[in-house]
């Protein structure tokens, strides 16, 4: 656990006067394009805590967009990478390679879903596992067609914001994109119009439908998609949905892609989110909490699928940086000594029974859902139109900011809140943050 007083303080406002003045270099210095949900300016964090140039120690309901997952300065991940800093910073395992990433491949082999002979390449980033992930499947079919989700996020590179679904921020104004990607229809069973119980099997449907229809799915090389929805809302899509879009695949010759970037390592309670209905993907994409904040990311799949790339197809120079795989390895201990599944699990009990308490007393609280320690609320003018209500999610991130807790917006329609607590955080801060949420409804 963090050194840090793993306690909630505020003595300035937030942003206090410090973060203030690091605000003011950071417009005259970084491009605009660049946001920050609050300008508070990091000293230390750990644990559930993140501590501010002025002191204040806000409660971490974020965890860096799901990455600081066993916190932000976790003891294995802060050993190991600064013993692999003393040995060497980088090779380029493309040019000599080193046990790390070998090491990083064959976790990722024993804990990734199926007992199928796998292989993995490492990367730096999520984006730019999901575009490997895409040439991995275009090498291995020789087809070329991509088909993606309504409200589904892949990343910022030209081919993935092909693939994402959401126009601002992340599309507007960047294109032309990238060709030969398609939609289809997810089951968001909230805005499922014939209700949340015909929602798996009547947009399986649909998706399966278009595909024959409008791409043909002999010329369909990857189906891509994030077992819970991340930046468009933290949908889980409606039982059924994914075991038919998966058997599908199977059925055509078609590589299954599980994104699990935002929603794997521990985070929904299980190893990787895709398990909740036993699926088994061809290749899985991941990052974000697989080194505890280090710049990695991983493509893992089937040895067969992975071998398809010619050699020198693969890599980068960063690619399985050995500073990276030290934390991850780090991580991955952390995760499985804590039990952080079972943490995951306590988290989304505890979040999920005083939602429900919230949800009895305000009516903008149109849906409660998640799993583990991703879990969000669907805020909306009422329940009867279910019109959703962005400036509610904006004030209340707003009010919760202000008292010393972090949270995060998303959502297609920019109207829900989401929580990403790092797993180790402690019952007192995730009760404490709750408390903060209820009292700021009272202002909404």
């Amino acid at each position: 656990m963090s050194a840090i007083p793993q306690e909630r303080r505020v003595v300035t406002a937030i942003p206090g006067p410090k973060s203030q003045e690091l605000q003011a270099r950071r417009l005259a210095a970084v491009a605009a394009g660049v946001g920050s949900t609050l300008p508070v300016f990091t000293a230390r964090a750990g644990g559930g805590i993140i501590e501010d140039v002025d002191g204040n120690r806000l409660i971490d309901f974020g965890s860096g967009i799901a990455v600081t997952s066993v916190g932000a300065s976790a003891e294995a991940v802060v050993r190991r990478a600064s013993a692999q800093l003393q040995d060497f910073t980088h090779t380029c395992f493309m040019v000599t390679p080193y046990e790390g990433y070998v090491a990083v491949a064959e976790q990722l082999a024993e804990l990734t879903p199926g007992d199928h002979a796998k292989k993995s390449a490492l990367f730096n980033s999520g984006a730019e596992a999901v575009e490997n992930a895409v040439k991995i499947a275009r090498a291995y079919t020789k087809r070329q067609a991509v088909v993606v989700f309504d409200h589904g996020y892949h990343g910022r590179t030209n081919l993935t914001m092909a693939l994402t679904s959401k126009n601002m921020p992340y599309k507007n104004g960047f294109g032309p994109f990238a060709p030969e990607v398609y939609r289809v229809p997810v089951a968001y069973g909230y805005r499922w119009l014939t209700g949340p119980e015909n929602a798996g099997a009547e947009a399986s449907a649909q998706a399966i439908d278009m595909i024959n229809k409008q791409i043909g799915a002999d010329n369909v090389a990857a189906i891509i998609i994030e077992p819970v929805l991340g930046e468009g809302g933290f949908i889980e899509p409606a039982k059924g949905f994914l075991p038919a879009i998966s058997q599908f695949a199977k059925d055509n010759g078609i590589v299954f892609v599980a994104d699990e970037i935002q929603s794997g390592f521990c985070r929904t309670g299980q190893w990787f989110a895709c398990e909740d209905e036993g699926i088994v993907p061809d290749l899985i994409t991941t990052a974000k909490g697989i080194a505890g904040g280090m710049p990695l990311a991983a493509v893992t799949g089937r040895a067969e699928i992975m071998d398809s790339a010619h050699a020198g197809g693969l890599g980068g120079t960063y690619g399985g940086n050995p500073v990276a795989c030290a934390a991850a390895l780090g991580a991955i201990e952390t995760m499985k000594e804590l039990d952080l599944n079972g943490r995951a699990k306590r988290i989304e009990e505890a979040m999920k029974a005083r939602l429900a308490t919230m949800a009895e007393k305000y009516d903008i609280i149109g849906d409660i859902r998640g799993r583990g320690a991703m879990i969000a609320i669907e805020l909306v003018k009422d329940r009867a139109s279910k019109t959703p209500n962005p400036e509610a999610a904006g004030a209340l991130a707003k009010a919760c900011h202000a008292e010393g807790l972090l949270v995060l917006t998303c959502g297609t329609y920019g109207n829900v809140l989401r929580f990403l607590p790092p797993l180790v955080i402690g019952e007192d801060l995730l009760n404490e943050g709750l408390d903060i949420i209820e009292q700021a409804f009272t202002g909404v």
